[in-house]
């Protein structure tokens, strides 16, 4: 592969593609109802220190978990895919490789590339260092807001907000979207001052990382990931509906802007029988 001489849509001047991948409104059909929204995956900040076929495959199937659930099953083309992206026709392939293998998507020859209705909503916790990896982690299912408000930053988090006397905290339920289980939850501490610009309605509609770059504009640097293995405790054992004391996975991600700061500090129960780890490391 050349990926190394590939470029992104920002180096072109390349639209992000809403225009021809899904900008256009539903038209009726020759029955007369109206055709599903074309299906239009999101915009993508290209790192070239990571593998862009892993940035492409996470960012794609970001927006096919968190698409409405009206849009069209069918994907854009290969080509247009590696237009809207901003690389080559063999990363797209390769990118819609790692969906099919997951069983987000299926392929078929002369027919094209649909996204599978009844594909699993989750997946293992992958991490690779990108931001939309995060995203991916964290999307495409149905999550109901707990609670939110100003609290005294906690204990074990006044090492990431020093210079703050409180953050705000959200704590939101995620549920799988067909079968109506619960898979995890999530507390995130965030600064008062970002705080103030998220609208809790958007937190019920995208993850928190998403919200905090796209919506609210925050320019994310890095965030840096823990898992480890911990027993459910009885608030998370009655929220995820498992036994007391069972195994389950717990992240911790810190997000920081440009700036150097703490923005954002989430931690994440997973339930144990429904997600995995894995890191992948590239040799190159």
């Amino acid at each position: 592969m050349t990926e190394s001489h590939e470029t992104t849509s920002a180096e072109t001047g390349t639209p992000g593609g809403s225009e021809t991948l899904g900008g256009a409104g539903a038209e009726a059909n020759s029955a007369g109802r109206p055709h599903p929204p074309a299906f239009a995956p999101d915009s993508l900040v290209l790192n070239r220190k990571l593998p862009l076929w892993y940035q492409v495959s996470q960012s794609l199937r970001a927006s096919i978990l968190g698409r409405p659930q009206d849009a069209s099953l069918r994907l854009p083309t290969e080509e247009q895919l590696a237009g809207h992206y901003g690389v080559s026709v063999l990363t797209m392939r390769q990118a819609l490789k790692e969906l099919e293998t997951e069983g987000l998507i299926s392929r078929h020859r002369r027919r094209g590339t649909f996204i599978e209705p009844r594909a699993r909503r989750v997946s293992p916790v992958r991490l690779l260092g990108s931001v939309d990896a995060i995203v991916a982690q964290q999307s495409g299912e149905a999550t109901t807001v707990l609670g939110h408000g100003p609290v005294p930053v906690p204990g074990d988090l006044a090492e990431f907000f020093p210079d703050c006397g409180e953050v705000v905290s959200y704590r939101r339920l995620r549920r799988d979207g067909e079968s109506d289980e619960p898979t995890n939850w999530a507390e995130n501490a965030v600064r008062s001052d970002i705080a103030a610009r998220i609208d809790v309605a958007d937190l019920e509609r995208w993850p928190m990382t998403k919200v905090l770059r796209d919506v609210v504009g925050v320019r994310i640097s890095r965030i840096t990931d823990t898992v480890e293995a911990r027993l459910a405790d009885p608030v998370t054992a009655e929220l995820l509906q498992v036994p007391l004391l069972s195994p389950i996975l717990h992240y911790t991600g810190v997000t920081y802007d440009e700036e150097g700061r703490v923005v954002d500090v989430a931690r994440i129960r997973y339930r144990g029988d429904r997600f995995s780890f894995s890191v992948t490391v590239e040799a190159h």
